[in-house]
């Protein structure tokens, strides 16, 4: 059995995995919140966790790894949209659930076991905070029902703050109902114009927090393996869910290993709307960017350490794929190098994945290569549509024959002016001319021009 090993967030090393129960491995990922487009900072864990969605796969065996990730389409601004656009909150949900699949499935990622919506499971929250209440660890206020922080001991253990540094500059709701700066909401009040449901407090709705803490244990008990996020959920939304998971049912553990995935930068710069530098999947894909470039791209550092987004990087990427693909089209599947899952099972060394994939490519093995880049979701054959040769192979053939030719004649007369416009011509049309001591190759890239080939091959090959 391959040895995995993960960085735990919690304790602040790597530490080898050790599932609860091998035959169902467990793992919980926060979702999206669905009023707007992913983003590409959206992107990042969904794409990391997928690569360890596959990790757990290959070695536990597909039917024996369970993989929630949460649906958020109860909140605040949602509620905003909806006030804005005038459009109904169902409407505003399904559209932008519907958008959010279709971009995660042009980068790759596998569809998670089960993809709750926190409105699906509005008992089981209410059922959860009357248990928190009645264990001393919530109360009612003005139509509220807040969680008592200082009720719970080890608060801040997994962002590594006291409570009393917390109060000062902490990202909390300040009300004149609070015991406490930092209780945080677990129900609030609706009015008509909001969305609501009946519970002992009146009618209202759930805080976010409370839903990964109610709809993880349903899905996956009171204990389970992995929890994972954007390193911007660490503090408060986890910190509050393992508060108010633990002190609701104190017999489990909630989850044993934390995982957050670090911030995606463009250009160096943190991604803003105020700097011009922010910009949706759907934009890039819009672009012209296959979502296997942008995969690429975000898997080429480490998870755990800031990712820096250039137009150079998507670029790179895309001669890189294009020529991988073009020697894994040549070969059947293999299995994954043995060292390719054990950099994966190496907190995720996708870095080192990428830099064996470029030694696999260079000894020309395709099928060790396909295999291998499975893992990381690169290589396929939905995901290498946009990869797919753009020229007619008998054009190329005869306009390879025709250089050739042409060189012959160059090397005699010592003229290799026309043999060089004809290059710089093929070369322009996203063409690459190789030679070799016998013949000249041409192999199409991704910036091919079919149209402006077949005019270069009525000039040069008619």
């Amino acid at each position: 059995m391959t040895t995995i090993r993960l960085t735990n967030t919690r304790t602040r090393r790597k530490e080898l995995f050790e599932p609860i129960d091998p035959g169902n491995v467990r793992m919980y990922v926060c979702g999206p919140t669905v009023y707007d487009r992913a983003h590409l900072g959206n992107a990042r864990p969904v794409v990391v966790f997928d690569v360890l969605f596959r990790l757990l796969r290959h070695v536990y065996g597909a039917d024996h790894v369970t993989y929630v990730r949460n649906v958020t389409d109860v909140d605040d601004k949602i509620n905003a949209r909806a006030a804005e656009s005038g459009r109904d909150i169902r409407a505003i949900t399904e559209e932008t659930l519907r958008w959010y699949h279709e971009d995660m499935d042009a980068l790759g990622a596998l569809r998670p076991t089960h993809e709750p919506r926190a409105t699906e499971w509005i008992g089981a929250m209410i059922a959860m905070i009357g248990t928190l209440i009645d264990r001393g660890h919530a109360y009612e206020a003005a139509g509220h029902v807040l969680f008592r922080v200082r009720s719970y001991r080890d608060y801040g253990a997994l962002s590594g703050r006291s409570v009393d540094d917390m109060i000062a500059g902490a990202r909390v709701e300040v009300a004149p109902f609070k015991e406490d700066p930092l209780d945080f909401v677990l129900w609030k009040p609706s009015d008509p114009s909001l969305p609501g449901w009946e519970s002992p407090w009146g009618r209202g709705r759930p805080g976010w927090h409370i839903e990964c803490s109610a709809m993880s244990r349903a899905l996956l008990g009171d204990s389970f393996d992995i929890h994972g996020g954007g390193l911007d959920l660490q503090f408060p939304h986890h910190e509050n869910e393992i508060a108010q998971s633990r002190c609701a049912h104190p017999e489990g553990g909630f989850a044993r290993l934390w995982m957050h995935n670090e911030m995606l930068l463009v250009d160096g710069r943190k991604m803003s709307k105020s700097l011009g530098n922010f910009f949706t999947v759907r934009d890039l894909l819009d672009r012209g960017v296959p979502g296997e470039v942008i995969r690429f791209v975000l898997l080429s550092t480490h998870y755990g350490r800031p990712m820096d987004w250039t137009d150079a990087k998507a670029r790179e990427a895309q001669e890189i794929l294009f020529r991988w693909h073009e020697i894994a089209r040549q070969a059947p599947e293999g299995p994954p190098h043995p060292e390719m899952v054990d950099l994966l099972a190496d907190d995720l060394n996708t870095a080192g994945a990428i830099a064996l994939l470029h030694r696999l490519a260079g000894e020309g093995d395709g099928a060790a290569l396909r295999g291998s880049a499975a893992l990381l979701g690169l290589l396929g054959e939905e995901m290498g549509r946009w990869a797919e040769p753009k020229a007619d192979g008998d054009l190329l053939a005869r306009l390879a024959q025709t250089l050739t030719q042409e060189r012959v004649r160059a090397r005699q007369t010592r003229d290799f002016s026309t043999l060089d416009r004809a290059r710089q011509a093929l070369t322009e049309a996203g063409i690459e001319v190789r030679m070799t001591a016998d013949a000249v190759t041409l192999h199409p890239g991704p910036g091919t021009d079919p149209a402006r080939l077949r005019e270069l091959a009525a000039e040069i090959a008619p």
